[in-house]
């Protein structure tokens, strides 16, 4: 069985998507941010080095005792079961690759969203699964889950650019930013063979999905804020 780190691994080469929600959401400054399904807990902990004050959701209690480890303040729910209730609003809620793995995802983006404050960031990436290798598997009759990617076998959902879309909309998110990841060659090429060579056809790589968004995207994060701003209620 993989282990926690192999199947939810920290992506950081520059194109990937928590480089991407990292840089663009710059230093915390002590602003309060929920991580929904935080999985091992290695995103949360640089966000918390980016001076946010970090509060995580995870289901998994194997998960969720990895990312207390990493001094994160751990909710551990069950989200297809529950909701938790906050005394206080988030000034940013990230959805990092975790929708996708819900019964009903609208129902928890909705429900979660009323934790975030006036003018809160809400954050949120998703898998493509009308990537050009998905599209190929299925043009020869093949579809087989993975441990781990587009079709990881733990993945109740799946999204097109327009569902994913729609989605938002649905939430009552106003999307301002989506930004679109290649295929993460970093996890598919030795590091031996990694090099300037690589790094500039990982630019073309980064840069055909930018053009291509529909059949080259592997992710897409989107950036935005609520369409009606409500502020969840504070501690008296």
């Amino acid at each position: 069985m993989p282990s926690p780190e192999s199947r939810y691994p920290l992506k950081l080469e520059p194109y990937s998507s928590h480089s991407i929600i990292l840089s663009r959401l710059g230093p915390g400054r002590g602003r309060r941010l929920l991580d929904v399904g935080a999985a091992h807990g290695a995103l949360a902990r640089l966000l918390s080095q980016q001076g946010f004050v970090v509060t995580a959701i995870e289901f998994d209690p194997e998960l969720a005792g990895l990312t207390r480890q990493t001094g994160t303040k751990v909710v551990e729910v069950d989200l297809d079961q529950s909701i938790p209730d906050f005394s206080e609003p988030f000034d940013v809620i990230v959805y990092g690759d975790v929708l996708e793995h819900l019964k009903d995802p609208l129902r928890v983006l909705t429900s979660l969203n009323r934790y975030l404050a006036a003018e809160g960031k809400v954050v949120v990436s998703v898998p493509n699964v009308a990537h050009i290798a998905i599209r190929l598997m299925l043009l020869f009759g093949y579809f087989k889950y993975m441990d781990r990617g587009i079709l990881d076998r733990t993945h109740l959902r799946f999204f097109t650019l327009r569902s994913f879309r729609r989605l938002l909309a649905q939430g009552g998110v106003r999307v301002e930013e989506l930004v679109v990841t290649p295929i993460p060659l970093s996890f598919l090429i030795s590091p031996w063979w990694q090099g300037r060579v690589f790094d500039s056809v990982n630019y073309l790589n980064a840069l055909s999905a930018r053009l291509l968004t529909r059949l080259l995207g592997y992710q897409f994060v989107a950036f935005g804020q609520l369409e009606t701003k409500r502020c969840a209620p504070r501690s008296p």
